[in-house]
């Protein structure tokens, strides 16, 4: 039986690496490269956007602040992006870091998780630096499915086994 600990950093692993990427993988797979750029207005972000700055996030986070890596993380630089990455480039680079995000969380301890961190400009615990990672990643995977029903008018098809019970 595993601990409260190891349960923690399995869940929160699995939503990363097994639920949420492979949802944003399936959308933007359905996205020609200029739609993964389209953007409604300039206050709002496009898909690669939103790539760039959940990549970002999730190595700040997790390997900079849980792992103590360096943070060489510009921020700003994720939102001015207009072009300048295929959506492959893309999702690879968000691949390779929810993967070894994944493997950081799954090795915590109980004293990591609780160990004082900054991140940004934030004073965390190693719990709640895990709980931001998730919850925002959660929030961006949900514009990444809107905007991309918006773009191809179709259900991407993430809960047709539900709705086949149903029926």
């Amino acid at each position: 039986m595993k601990s409260l600990d190891e349960e923690f950093c399995f869940q929160a692993s699995r939503h990363l690496r097994d639920d949420f990427l492979p949802k944003i993988e399936k959308a933007v797979s359905s996205l020609d490269e200029p739609e993964v750029w389209w953007r409604p207005n300039e206050v709002s972000n496009s898909v690669g956007n939103l790539l760039l700055h959940l990549s970002g996030n999730v190595r700040q986070w997790i390997m900079g602040g849980l792992d103590q890596q360096p943070d060489t993380r510009t921020r700003d630089v994720e939102f001015a992006a207009r072009g300048g990455y295929l959506k492959q480039q893309l999702l690879e680079r968000l691949r390779t870091t929810v993967m070894e995000a994944s493997t950081v969380i799954e090795g915590l301890t109980e004293e990591q998780l609780m160990a004082p961190l900054h991140v940004q400009s934030y004073d965390v615990s190693g719990v709640k630096a895990v709980i931001h990672v998730v919850e925002h990643f959660s929030y961006h995977v949900g514009q990444i499915l809107f905007i991309t029903k918006l773009l191809k008018n179709e259900d991407l098809g993430f809960y047709a086994n539900l709705d086949a019970k149903h029926s």
